[in-house]
């Protein structure tokens, strides 16, 4: 700030009691924010997959994990459940529904699912299909703080939020109030906007508390609560 823009601001504050605040542009804005979540994924998961690993990408979108070589989506078209163009930087794609994956057993050296299995009519078929075909992988889902505080589960179709213990992978299906959130624009206002805000910073730097980043290894447990409260376990 030079010194004109500097007399300005006290004067203006001075004499009219005005006060002068200078908006710094948001740090999230950009590919982040778009959707890219290599970004962050890079400095918190350590994949350890070899050089000339078979990879499934389950879920693509708009932004394949860097390391697929197949692609699998159940639509082709945006849907309820997805927005955003297909791409697929030239890797092989197969239409498929995760519930009955057609690949054989332990085909994949390495499974990435992420922002899927929120989505699934049935946790336990669909995960049991992922560890059939992988040898070892990564899900990642958004987890009940992240929707609630965003208000998106009931827009973004979520069935089920997520919780990591070890080795055992928990789902809990949504109630209706919980799918509502907290009835607010407020977080969204302050994370989405195009002017710099704290709440940006805690965000940005905490995507492992705002999601469940589950690494596995051959296979896994799972337990699932329905919202009427029935336990469900994979055998």
């Amino acid at each position: 700030m030079n010194r004109t823009a500097r007399f300005l601001h006290r004067a203006l504050q001075r004499y009219f009691n005005i006060k002068v605040v200078r908006l710094t542009p948001a740090r999230v804005k950009g590919a982040f924010l778009n959707g890219s979540r290599q970004l962050y994924q890079r400095k918190l998961v350590t994949f350890d997959i070899p050089e000339n690993a078979r990879v499934l990408d389950i879920g693509s979108g708009p932004a394949p994990f860097p390391r697929a070589t197949v692609l699998c989506e159940r639509y082709l078209d945006e849907t309820v459940h997805r927005h955003g163009t297909l791409i697929t930087h030239g890797i092989p794609m197969v239409v498929a529904d995760i519930h009955a994956l057609p690949f054989r057993d332990k085909v994949f050296d390495f499974v990435y699912s992420a922002h899927v299995l929120e989505h699934v009519e049935d946790p336990i078929r669909a995960c049991r299909e992922i560890m059939r075909v992988g040898k070892k992988g990564y899900s990642e889902t958004p987890n009940f703080m992240k929707d609630v505080l965003s208000c998106q589960a009931e827009i973004m179709h979520h069935r089920w939020h997520t919780v990591a213990r070890g080795n055992t992978l928990f789902f809990f299906e949504y109630s209706q109030r919980q799918l509502e959130g907290i009835r607010s624009s407020a977080w969204n206002d302050l994370i989405w906007s195009e002017h710099y805000h704290p709440l940006q910073d805690a965000f940005v730097d905490n995507q492992d508390l705002f999601n469940t980043m589950f690494l596995w290894s051959d296979r896994f447990d799972l337990q699932v609560v329905t919202k009427d409260g029935a336990l469900l376990r994979s055998q």
